[in-house]
């Protein structure tokens, strides 16, 4: 009986932290804070993707895995994709070969990728650079989370990937594992 108890109390503890963490992360205003978050606009709620399309890309500024200030302004002028992801995530990781591909064949069109990571900057930059991946990856935590939400993804899940033209209008948007082909019928669409 006491094994019994003992058992339910671990998985108990385990779940509750795993709740808190999640609320934590998902919080508008980040951990710690007491206060909404100032962004603008009510950052807990998603717009609708289908509210997105056609429209301008939300403002966002992240770090890069270097601790360099980047922003979504910066990659005005190409086509780009913004594809958020994790190190724990199995398919972004599968993806994101493939994606290095597509930055290459597509540089010369004005192609650039942008890995979004809900991870550390240590991390994201020795999983990457295990990988050989050849584009620009952001890091952060609530601020991934945060961005998501304005591109669209109201359920946080990974991977999730916005396709933008040159003059940062947001075309097409993927909740999961990207198809090469279905992202190569997209970008030839913008070129």
């Amino acid at each position: 009986m006491k094994k019994n108890f003992l058992i339910f109390a671990v998985v108990a503890l385990v779940a509750g932290s795993g709740g808190y963490f999640l609320a934590m992360m998902l919080s508008p205003a980040g951990p710690g804070s007491s206060g909404p978050a100032q962004t603008g606009m009510d950052a807990t709620r998603a717009p609708a993707v289908q509210d997105l399309l056609g429209q301008r890309r939300p403002d966002f500024t992240l770090q890069d895995v270097s601790g360099k200030a980047v922003t979504a302004s910066d990659f005005d002028g190409h086509i780009w994709l913004a594809n958020f992801w994790a190190t724990w995530c199995t398919p972004c990781v599968e993806e994101m070969p493939m994606l290095s591909r597509l930055q290459q064949e597509y540089a010369v069109d004005g192609l650039k990728v942008v890995g979004i990571a809900l991870d550390d900057a240590q991390r994201a930059s020795e999983f990457a650079d295990g990988l050989a991946i050849n584009y620009t990856i952001l890091v952060g935590k609530t601020d991934v989370v945060l961005t998501g939400r304005r591109f669209g993804n109201a359920t946080g899940m990974l991977p999730f990937s916005v396709l933008m033209d040159a003059s940062g209008v947001i075309r097409w948007t993927h909740l999961g594992a990207l198809s090469s082909d279905a992202l190569r019928r997209q970008i030839e669409l913008l070129k």
